[in-house]
C-alpha cells in the first residue's frame, strides 16, 4: 500500500478489485465511464484481468501497480481498467483469445492494451519490474505502447482490427457442424491414451492439470466395457494425484495444478470447481473399481470443503483459497521444514512422518530449499519394514502425526478465503455433493447440498422485470444471477447477469436434487431454468448456445459484441455440452421432443470439429453419450419411509456408474402423478403393487417400463443389462 487515498475500486464488490483500492493507479471498473474517458482523452486503455487467488497477479500488483513511478506512467498515458476474471469470465475469455493471438500464450494476470473503444492491439501476461524472465520491464512496455499509440496510430488501429478478427475467428464454429457420432468419444479417448503418462499418471507433461471431465468420460467407458487399458489410466492417474503434493495431505482437497509431471509441487491455490469435479471422479472411480481408496479420497475432499469452503450458517460454497499470504511466500502455509516437523511431533512420529511424506533437510521449494511439499513417498508396509515396527503401529503414528501437523499448521497465517458465492460453481459443488452422498451414504453432505441449492434458488433466481412486460402471453420472466454474495461483507452487492454456465449447471443441480429427494419442486425449477436458458442463449439459426446475452441496448463494450459459443473445457466444463446434457435429461423426464431437438442442434453445431479438440472436448463427449444412450430410470417405491428393503433396492440401482442412469426413491403414498414428472406419471401411479405392503422397483428405458422387481440382486442385473454393462 503506497497511498492513503482510495481509488475508485473502493466502490467495487469483487475481492480482487477491492484488493487494489489503495494503489496509486487511477483504476476504473469495466464500464462505459472508463471507455468514455479514454475516448475523451484519446488515451489507450490498460486492461488488467486477474483473480484474487492468482499468485502472479499479486506479484505484479506489488512489484508494479503499487509502485508510484509505474503509476505515474499509467495515469499520464492510459486509462486503467481492472477486471476480476471470476466475476466477469465473459470479458476474460474474449481478451484471452486476443492476447493469445498476439503473444502465443494466455493466463493471469492478463495484461492487454486496447484502443479507446476497447479493441485489443497488444498484450501479454506477467511483466516484471525490470528486464528479465525473457520479458521486457513493465515500465519499458508502458512507455513503448504509449509512444506507439501517439506516433504510429495507424499501425495500432490496423493491429486492433486484425486482433478483433482473430477473436471473432477463435469463437466461430460456422461451417463446422456435423452429425453426432460415437466416433467423437473414440477420438477423445484416443487423445487421452496418447497423452497419458504411464509413469506418473495424468495427461501430458509439466505443468499438469487434472482434467476431470476426460477422467469421468474414461471412467464411464471403463464401467461400460471393462477395458483394462482404461482402468490403468484411471487408477494410475487418480492414485498418483491423491498421493502427490497436488493433494493436501493434511487438510484434504486438491490444489489447482502441479508444476512438475510427478504431481509433487503444486500451484497452491485451491478452487471449489476443481474439487467439485474431482470429487465426482473419485466417487465414480469407486463405483467402477470398488477401490475403497477412492471412496476415502472423496470423503476427504468433502472434509476440506466442509471446513474451508462452506458457509455453514446459510448454505453455499466459497470460491477459492489463496496460495500464499505475501509476495515472498510460495506455499509456505502448506509446506514443512524438517525442524518444523520435529517441533510439532514426538521423535517416533517425526521419524515415521518424514519417511512417509519425504520430509528432508532439503525440500522441493526453490524460494526456500528447506521447505518440503508433503506427498506420499513410502507406504505403511515399507516404513514398517524399515523401522521394524508393525504396520498397525505405523498407521497409529501417522494418524497422530497428521493430526498434530494439521493443528500446528492452523496456527500459521492462513491464506485468504474468497467467500464469494458464484452460482455456476456452487451448482457444480451441489451436484458433486449429492452424487457423493448417494453413492457413499453421506446424509450430512446431502443436507448441506440441498441447503446450498435452496439459497441459490432463493437469492439468485428472480423475476426479470425488464422482460416480464415484453410478452403479454408471459406472466413473468425470470433470470439467474452470476453472484449470490460477495466475499467482503462491506462491499456493495452488484447484480451480475448469469451466464450460460450458471443456467446449465443450476438446471443440472436441480435435476440432481430432484433425484436425491423426489421433491417435484426441484424438477419444476430445473424445467423453468432450462426454458430460460433456451430463451436467453440458444441460437435458433445455427444451433448451440451463446455464453452471454447480448446487451439490452444493442451496444457492447470492447469485443463483447463477439458472440461466443463455448465448447472447450477450460477450466470448468464447457457451457454448450452442459446445456445439451440438461436438455437431454429434461427430455427424459418430460417426453418433450423440443428439448431433445435443441440438444441435437447444439451437438451438431460442433459435430464436425469437436473430435479435434481431444481431451478438451470431454464434456462434449459426455453429452454425446447422453444423446446416444437411452435413459435408464429406476423408480424405487418404498412401502414406508424407513423401509430397509427399499434402501437395499436403491443401493443396488446405484451400484453401477453410467451417465444415462437415474434413480428415484419414493414412498407408495408419494408415487402419484403430482410427485412424478410427465414421462413417469403416466405409468407408476397405475401399478397395482402400490397397494401392497412390499417395497419394489420399476426400471424404465426408452419411455417404457418393465414389470416391478422385488429382489435387489435381480434389480442390479436388470440395470446392468439395460446399461449394456460388460460383466
Amino acid at each position: 500500500m503506497t497511498t492513503t487515498t482510495l481509488n475508485s475500486l473502493a466502490r467495487a464488490s469483487s475481492a480482487y478489485l477491492r484488493s487494489a483500492m489503495h494503489q496509486p493507479i487511477q483504476w476504473h471498473e469495466w464500464g462505459e465511464e472508463a471507455f468514455a474517458a479514454a475516448l475523451s482523452d484519446n488515451k489507450p486503455v490498460l486492461l488488467d484481468v486477474g483473480a484474487v487467488w492468482c499468485h502472479w497477479c499479486h506479484v505484479m500488483d506489488r512489484e508494479s501497480y503499487d509502485d508510484p513511478a509505474v503509476a505515474a506512467i499509467v495515469n499520464e498515458h492510459f486509462v486503467a481498467v481492472k477486471v476480476d476474471r471470476d466475476e466477469r469470465p465473459d470479458i476474460d475469455s474474449r481478451y484471452q483469445a486476443a492476447v493469445s493471438a498476439v503473444s502465443g500464450q494466455g493466463g493471469w494476470p492478463l495484461t492487454a492494451f486496447l484502443t479507446p473503444d476497447g479493441k485489443p492491439f497488444y498484450g501479454g501476461t506477467y511483466f516484471p519490474p525490470t528486464d528479465g524472465y525473457g520479458r521486457p520491464s513493465f515500465k519499458r512496455v508502458l512507455l513503448s505502447i504509449a509512444n506507439a499509440y501517439k506516433e504510429k496510430n495507424g499501425d495500432v488501429v490496423e493491429q486492433a482490427k486484425m486482433l478483433e478478427g482473430a477473436v471473432a475467428q477463435s469463437e466461430s464454429f460456422a461451417g463446422r457442424s456435423g452429425r453426432i457420432s460415437a466416433s467423437v468419444i473414440t477420438a477423445i479417448q484416443q487423445s487421452a491414451l496418447d497423452m497419458f503418462d504411464p509413469q506418473h499418471g495424468g495427461f501430458g507433461h509439466a505443468p499438469k492439470f487434472p482434467h476431470p471431465s476426460v477422467l469421468d468420460l474414461l471412467i464411464e467407458q471403463y464401467a461400460r466395457h471393462h477395458d483394462d487399458t482404461l482402468r490403468n489410466v484411471i487408477v494410475a492417474t487418480l492414485e498418483h494425484m491423491a498421493n502427490g503434493g497436488v493433494y493436501d495431505q493434511l487438510a484434504g482437497g486438491f490444489h489447482r495444478y502441479s508444476v512438475d509431471e510427478r504431481w509433487v509441487v503444486p500451484h497452491f491455490e485451491k478452487m471449489c470447481y476443481d474439487n467439485s469435479e474431482l470429487l465426482k471422479n473419485y466417487v465414480h472411480a469407486y463405483q467402477a473399481t470398488g477401490s475403497e481408496f477412492f471412496a476415502n479420497v472423496a470423503r476427504d475432499i468433502i472434509r476440506w470443503m466442509d471446513e474451508w469452503l462452506s458457509d455453514r450458517e446459510r448454505g453455499g460454497f466459497y470460491a477459492s483459497q489463496d496460495a500464499d499470504i505475501s509476495m515472498d511466500d510460495d506455499g509456505d502455509y502448506f509446506t514443512w521444514t524438517l525442524d518444523e516437523t520435529r517441533a510439532a511431533l514426538t521423535g517416533e512420529e517425526a521419524q515415521v512422518a518424514a519417511l512417509h511424506y519425504d520430509i528432508n533437510e532439503i525440500g522441493e521449494m526453490h524460494h526456500n530449499p528447506a521447505k518440503n511439499v508433503l506427498y506420499v513417498r513410502a507406504s505403511i508396509e515399507e516404513i514398517a519394514h524399515r523401522t521394524n515396527l508393525n504396520a498397525e503401529r505405523i498407521k497409529d503414528l501417522l494418524d497422530s502425526a497428521k493430526r498434530k501437523m494439521y493443528a500446528a499448521r492452523l496456527q500459521r497465517p492462513t491464506p485468504y478465503i474468497d467467500k464469494t458465492v458464484y452460482v455456476g460453481w456452487n451448482s457444480m459443488c451441489i451436484s458433486a455433493y449429492l452424487e457423493a452422498a448417494k453413492v457413499l451414504g453421506l446424509p450430512d453432505a446431502r443436507h448441506f447440498a440441498l441447503r446450498s441449492l435452496d439459497r441459490i434458488l432463493a437469492d439468485a433466481w428472480r423475476p426479470d422485470l425488464g422482460r416480464s412486460s415484453a410478452s403479454s402471453s408471459e406472466a413473468q420472466a425470470w433470470r439467474l444471477l452470476h453472484v449470490v454474495a460477495y466475499s467482503d461483507p462491506h462491499a456493495q452487492h452488484r447484480e451480475v447477469a448469469g451466464l450460460l454456465e450458471d443456467y446449465a449447471a443450476t438446471a443440472l443441480a436441480c435435476l440432481d436434487a430432484y433425484e436425491a429427494t423426489s421433491d417435484l419442486g426441484y424438477f419444476r425449477f430445473a424445467h423453468a431454468i432450462g426454458n430460460a436458458m433456451i430463451t436467453r442463449f440458444f441460437d435458433p439459426l445455427s444451433g448451440g448456445f451463446f455464453d452471454a446475452e447480448p446487451s439490452p441496448d444493442g451496444k457492447s463494450l470492447g469485443v463483447l459484441s463477439t458472440r461466443r459459443k463455448p465448447l472447450q473445457d477450460s477450466p470448468t466444463p464447457a457451457g454448450n455440452p452442459m446445456a445439451a446434457i440438461a436438455l437431454l435429461r429434461l427430455h427424459h423426464y418430460t417426453g418433450d421432443e423440443a428439448y431433445r431437438d435443441k440438444a441435437e442442434q447444439t451437438l451438431e453445431a460442433f459435430g464436425g470439429i469437436a473430435g479435434q479438440f481431444g481431451i478438451f472436448a470431454a464434456t462434449y463427449g459426455i453429452a454425446v453419450t447422453h444423446f446416444l444412450e437411452s435413459a435408464v430410470q429406476v423408480v424405487v417405491v418404498a412401502a414406508n419411509a424407513s423401509e430397509e428393503k427399499a434402501d437395499a433396492l436403491a443401493a443396488a440401482a446405484n451400484t453401477a456408474f453410467a451417465f444415462n442412469k437415474s434413480v428415484l426413491r419414493l414412498t407408495a403414498s408419494q408415487a402419484v402423478a403430482e410427485n412424478l414428472p410427465p414421462s413417469l406419471a403416466a405409468t407408476i401411479p397405475n401399478l397395482p403393487q402400490l397397494n401392497s405392503r412390499e417395497s419394489f422397483a420399476v426400471l424404465c428405458s426408452g419411455f417404457a417400463c418393465q414389470p416391478p422387481v422385488f429382489d435387489p440382486s435381480q434389480l442390479q442385473d436388470s440395470v446392468n443389462s439395460a446399461l449394456k454393462v460388460a460383466r
